[in-house]
Formats: structure tokens, C-alpha cells, sequence
């Protein structure tokens, strides 16, 4: 095999290689943690927490009616006894009671709506929560596809550098080294001879630079300095 074969071989390996590492970089850089479903998992929290609080102001509210019911029953079974007798008394008990029932009423209103919010709350969390779940289940079943694909390409960018030995170990250390550093420079030191040109520069080739590509030696393009490979 002529070294200008060989050192495109090389050439087609490097950029598969290339582009397998661009794509292992890619895939690697989307496993962990979802922003979407960090998200709502942060929404679904804040939610369990306002729901906690209104709750609290329920259970509270409720307390308040039972103490207000609890004082009205006194105050009404003192009224009812008899034992009272002077007028300003009886008027200033019966405005203790109206004032409490009113107070109880404010209590009973403020309960029913913060029974509305609750369900209202509740309500939004189930579907924050539903919504949570199939993002995570997505998400999961994402990662595990990942995981997969890295896998894959691991094994070939393996098999890739593997191969990129043994065809390193039949080229001598000086055209080696001129392959890198043409490949450092131009992205590619390899250019392909079609049609009397030069497919790295676009440049019609001389007859001398044809009959030395043809030979499978180290023929260079007078005008990109790329390594000449007529196929």
C-alpha cells in the first residue's frame, strides 16, 4: 500500500474519530438533572407549601368558631338563667353575644373560603403532580437512551483509535509528524485528486504533481501544501 493511501486511511479515521468525540461530548454534556423537571419539582414543593398554609389558616379559622361557640353558649346560658337582672346588665350580655356571633360569622366566611382555596390548591397539585410524573418518566427513559448511545460510542471510538494505531504503526515517524502538523494547520492534510484538481484547494494540478500523486509517494499540492491521494 502507497503512503499517500495509507495517510488518507489515517485522514478517514481521524475525522470519524472527530466526530464520534463531538458527539460522546454532546450526549454526555445532557446527562443529569433536567431543568424541566427541576422546574416543576420546585413548583410542585412551593404549592405543598402554600396548600400546608392554607390548612393551617383552616384549622385555625375552625378553632376560632368553636371558641366563639363555646363563649356564645356561656354567655347564653347565662342569659337564659334568670340571674340577671339589672337592664344595662342584660343589654351589655346580649351585646357581648350579638358581637361574638358576628365575630363567628367573619370566622365561618373566612373558613368557607379557605375551604375553596384548599380544594382549589389541591386541585393544582394533582396536576402539577401528573405533570411531574410523565416529565420524569420521559426524563428517565431520555437518560437511559443516552446512556445507551455513549455506551456505543465509547466502544467505537475505541475500535476507532485502535485502528488508528495499526495504521500509524506501517508510517514512518517523519511523515507521520508531517501529517499533523499539515492537519494542525489546514484541518486536513490529505486531499483527494479528481478530475486533474485538487480537492483541498480547488486547484488544477500540474502534469509533474499528477504523475507524482499516481505514484503513491509524498506528492504535495504546489498551491495548499496538502498530501496528494489519487484513488
Amino acid at each position: 500500500m502507497n503512503v499517500a493511501k495509507q495517510l488518507y486511511q489515517l485522514q478517514e479515521v481521524d475525522l470519524e474519530l472527530e466526530s464520534n468525540e463531538r458527539a460522546l461530548k454532546q450526549k454526555t454534556s445532557q446527562l443529569g438533572e433536567s431543568p424541566e423537571v427541576v422546574k416543576v419539582q420546585a413548583e410542585l414543593s412551593s404549592q405543598r407549601q402554600h396548600l400546608e398554609e392554607l390548612n393551617h389558616q383552616q384549622r385555625s379559622a375552625e378553632w376560632e368558631i368553636d371558641d366563639f361557640t363555646s363563649k356564645i353558649n356561656t354567655l347564653d346560658q347565662k342569659l337564659y338563667e334568670g340571674k340577671i337582672k339589672n337592664p344595662k346588665e342584660l343589654g351589655n350580655l346580649q351585646h357581648e353575644i350579638e358581637t361574638l356571633k358576628s365575630r363567628r360569622n367573619q370566622s365561618e366566611d373566612k373558613t368557607l373560603e379557605l375551604m375553596n382555596q384548599v380544594e382549589l390548591a389541591e386541585s393544582h397539585i394533582a396536576t402539577v403532580s401528573n405533570n411531574l410524573k410523565s416529565l420524569g418518566a420521559e426524563w428517565h427513559s431520555q437518560q437511559q437512551h443516552l446512556s445507551t448511545n455513549i455506551e456505543q460510542l465509547k466502544t467505537i471510538i475505541s475500535d476507532l483509535r485502535q485502528k488508528r494505531q495499526l495504521i500509524l504503526a506501517e508510517i514512518d515517524f517523519q511523515t507521520a509528524d508531517l501529517y499533523q502538523e499539515l492537519k494542525g494547520q489546514k484541518g486536513t492534510a490529505v486531499a483527494k485528486v479528481a478530475q486533474g484538481m485538487c480537492r483541498g484547494c480547488q486547484i488544477s494540478l500540474s502534469t509533474s504533481e499528477l504523475q507524482q500523486a499516481r505514484s503513491g509517494g509524498l506528492a504535495r499540492c504546489s498551491s495548499c501544501r496538502r498530501i496528494l491521494f489519487l484513488a
